[in-house]
């Protein structure tokens, strides 16, 4: 017989308690559902998403909860030599599960799929009342707590959250973090499904090598299988045969065949940008003697060549990607769950995320690793798009146990979840946990790389988890899947070198050391880059339509009200953030106002991140910046964040930095900065750091022009230098033409520290009248045959010091409101529109100068119902 597959999806209930509670049951979501959720559709909670809501749902967290439904049995679940099975697909997170009163299943690990045999638990096809499943969902905080008692023998260390997620195999996050709630969830977060088949099809993958030119596959299909019959294969791309597979072979492993293929002329899987994204199918067909279908499963990957090349240079040691033998800058972001209730996230909104990062230009997202194995979905997307993917284990900043039931349980989980990833072309690194070395350094647990090679010794030590990371983890790469490199942390060093100060010339680093940490000037971020920065950030309030949704009450929209504060998870939080906007701009205390000012702040933060870090991509043998993600690309609920891009898919001014910084051709100029927070501008005045000369903010003025490519061939083109006075839009100096030769995959450099003579502004021995003064914008244009490709602007800091009255913004609407042509007589920072979920943009968040028009293309509305703003605005 052909599987079949009912899906349990509608008909459940659930009440509080356990099995024997005499707590009434209420109808449930169908499923994939959580118990917040089913809690909120019965009026049963206020939504937490809202206000204080999240402080009055916390009791779920401590309660147990009954999922309850009945199914018929499967007609054929009852001829000789078929089977029935249950899957449960996932599970959250300490369960019991019964089948018609039985016990038969029990599990305690949220990402682990499980398969149980029912045939002979089901009743009879003709039996009244159908089979009952139920399925007891325990307090996963109650459970943790209770581990941590039991294992005295280990020293449980967790950061962000309380002591009782260390123990526990479930999304850390759901204990809330720096930037999410704690909503501690519960419940049948997968699908569930009942199969009854006599033979079917377990897994199909593919492993497979490209040979020196680039140009031939070849390779194995492996195909595991339950039972008895014949196998039929056919590799396909876009719906086209390419080869037949034949000659199956069993192999060493337990119900595995195999059947080997050769594809002459293949074409390769490639990052966005840098070529097509080839994807092959394999659809296989297993059959009975008579030639009846029994089962079929089709398997999508694609062909590429991954390395991290890790090689000792002048700067240290690299850490940067080589796709297809070429050379790849990794900008991007870091990926948070897009929901704390993780089963209302869709295939669709999947699709939504990843193409908003592929068209924002960025070619890399790390998925974080105190959230989940993501979705199948979010991979398949990535590698219809040609966004590469950062997979971290599912660990994060805690010092985990590692006794035999808690290895067995991680290592089931890794191999699932690595099974189900590895024919993904989009995943291209998996990384053991995030943050976890840095509490081996914060609190000076055992940790000896260099001499102690034996992991059964580092069982023993009081840092057991270097067991998971170091061994068992690589074990199951290596096992499981081939041509994926594994990194033991994020960040991670080379063992012997510090992680947690930020060891800037080998491995990944976390760079935070602006806004956390030493919480340094964002202007410092070009000096505080590493081999590759895996983290880094800024924070901005979302959009005032987001904060709305989110905070119903107009009282309470205001900057620092009690309800934004608390929303406002991150250490420092309101301190930080204001600290940040008042060093930089003339703060407004309207939520309109310092809104837009925090999202400029996070704005030109990242673009001096992004702009100087690609400059150290530099070329080849000089690779000293192999890429930077941005934490983080998303919110989980609505929220002030890290996200360049809110809760409801709203992109914040930061997501078009990044977009303009990571195009293709990329111009990009950059003063002197004249910082007087922490070292003093005259020679007289050594120790005392009030003691300022402020003329050299406006007066000393060198800078640098570079153009980062990365296109594969070499393009001519002419750089244009303005220099344009920020009072009157005139331009101060004569302007500057240059042709350049722009290197592939690369960095040019143009200008480097070239002087401007400003001497004549006012004479340096008179007292210093900033009314006199006379500060200009650096205006840089990069045109290719005849058409500008990039521009960039580099403002005279900090931009507080500066006046904006009489800008005369225009803003021209064209195509029946699609288009917007955007222009200024005198220059302006900050210039955006105002957006919500409906409409798109293309560009907002930029600089105006005058002469030059900002085009930007629209959706969802017309350009004439957007209102907009700029730094200084009245």
């Amino acid at each position: 017989m052909e599987v079949s597959n009912i899906t349990l999806q509608s008909g459940w209930t659930f009440k509080k308690g356990d099995r024997d509670s005499q707590e009434p049951y209420l109808p449930a979501n169908p499923l994939p559902t959580e118990i917040h959720l089913d809690l909120l559709a019965n009026k049963k909670i206020a939504d937490p998403f809202k206000d204080l809501n999240e402080l009055s749902v916390r009791w779920i967290a401590d309660e147990t909860w009954t999922y309850r439904t009945t199914f018929a049995t499967p007609p054929d679940s009852s001829k000789p030599g078929n089977t029935t099975v249950i899957r449960f697909c996932g599970l959250d997170t300490f369960t019991s599960v019964y089948l018609n009163g039985s016990l038969v299943l029990q599990s305690e690990n949220m990402f682990v799929e499980h398969v149980v045999d029912v045939t002979d638990a089901l009743k009879k096809s003709e039996d009244d009342g159908g089979n009952v499943v139920e399925i007891v969902f325990d307090s996963a905080r109650q459970k943790g707590l209770e581990l941590v008692k039991k294992h005295t023998e280990h020293r449980f260390i967790v950061h962000q959250t309380e002591i009782s997620r260390g123990p526990v195999r479930k999304a850390q996050y759901h204990w809330g973090w720096d930037w999410g709630p704690i909503l501690l969830t519960a419940g049948p977060w997968k699908p569930i499904t009942v199969e009854t088949f006599s033979s079917r099809i377990v897994d199909v993958w593919v492993e497979y090598e490209i040979n020196e030119e680039l140009k031939q596959v070849e390779g194995t299909v492996f195909v595991e299988v339950l039972g008895e019959g014949t196998l039929e294969a056919v590799i396909e791309k876009e719906e086209k045969k390419v080869e037949k597979l034949g000659g199956w072979k069993r192999t060493d492993k337990e119900n595995v065949l195999s059947a080997e293929f050769e594809i002459p002329d293949a074409e390769l899987w490639w990052p966005r940008g840098y070529g097509a994204q080839a994807l092959y199918t394999v659809n296989v067909e297993l059959r009975s003697a008579g030639q009846s279908l029994l089962d079929g499963r089709s398997k999508t990957t694609g062909f590429r060549k991954v390395e991290l090349i890790q090689e000792d240079d002048s700067h240290g040691t690299s850490f940067y990607f080589r796709i297809n033998n070429v050379d790849v800058f990794c900008g991007g972001s870091c990926w948070i769950p897009a929901d704390s209730f993780l089963s209302r996230t869709t295939p669709g909104d999947y699709l939504k995320w990843i193409q908003q990062a592929a068209e924002g230009n960025q070619i890399m997202v790390r998925v974080w690793g105190g959230g989940i194995y993501e979705s199948s979905a979010l991979f398949a997307v990535a590698d219809q798009l040609g966004v590469l993917i950062w997979q971290d284990f599912a660990f994060a900043c805690a010092n985990y146990p590692a006794h035999s039931s808690y290895l067995d349980s991680v290592e089931t989980e890794a191999r699932q979840n690595v099974r189900r990833l590895r024919n993904h072309p989009s995943l291209i690194i998996w990384a053991g946990n995030n943050e976890d070395y840095q509490i081996v350094e914060r609190y000076g647990l055992e940790y000896n790389f260099t001499d102690d090679k034996d992991p059964a010794s580092w069982l023993k030590t009081n840092f057991p988890a270097r067991y998971i990371y170091e061994y068992l983890l690589p074990k199951v790469i290596k096992e499981e899947t081939k041509g994926v490199p594994y990194h033991p942390s994020s960040p991670f060093g080379n063992g012997t070198t510090t992680t947690l100060k930020v060891e800037p010339a080998v491995g990944d680093i976390h760079q935070w050391n602006v806004w956390h940490g030493t919480m340094e000037p964002y202007q410092r971020l070009p000096q505080m880059g590493g081999r590759f920065v895996s983290e880094f950030g800024m924070e901005a309030y979302p959009h005032v339509t987001t904060l709305e949704r989110a905070v119903p009450n107009p009282d309470d929209r205001y900057p620092g009200s009690m309800v934004l504060d608390f929303r406002n998870k991150a250490i420092g939080h309101e301190r930080r953030l204001v600290s940040y906007v008042a060093e930089n701009f003339r703060i407004r205390y309207d939520l309109e106002g310092f809104t837009h000012l925090s999202q400029v702040m996070q704005s030109d933060a990242l673009t001096w991140a992004y702009r100087s870090w690609r400059r150290d991509w530099k070329k080849s043998g000089e690779r000293k910046c192999g890429g930077a993600l941005v934490w983080q690309l998303n919110d989980c609920w609505p929220t002030s964040s890290w996200a360049v891009v809110d809760y409801y898919g709203v992109p914040k001014l930061g997501y078009y930095a990044i977009k303009r910084t990571l195009q293709p051709l990329a111009v990009g100029v950059q003063r002197k900065i004249h910082d007087w927070t922490v070292r003093p501008a005259d020679e007289m005045w050594q120790r005392d750091t009030s003691h300022i000369d402020m003329r050299k903010v406006w007066q000393e003025v060198k800078y640098d022009v570079w153009v980062a490519s990365s296109l594969r061939e070499t393009v001519k083109g002419e750089i244009k230098v303005r220099f344009i006075s920020v009072k009157t839009g005139k331009e101060v100096r004569v302007s500057m033409e240059r042709a350049v030769s722009i290197e592939p995959n690369g960095t040019t450099e143009v200008l480097e520290k070239e002087g401007v003579d400003v001497t004549g502004e006012q004479g340096p021995d008179e007292p210093f009248d900033t009314a006199k003064a006379d500060p200009f914008v650096i205006h840089v244009v990069l045109t290719v045959d005849d058409k500008q490709v990039a521009s960039d602007v580099s403002w005279p800091e900090p931009i507080k010091y500066l006046g904006f009255s009489d800008r005369d913004v225009q803003v021209e609407c064209l195509d029946g409101g699609k288009k917007a042509l955007v222009s200024a007589a005198k220059p302006v920072k900050g210039f955006a529109f105002d957006e919500r979920d409906s409409v798109k943009l293309s560009d907002n968040g930029f600089d105006l100068v005058p002469g030059e028009k900002k085009e930007v293309l629209i959706q969802g509305c017309a350009a004439e119902e957007l209102r907009y703003r700029f730094v200084g605005m009245p």
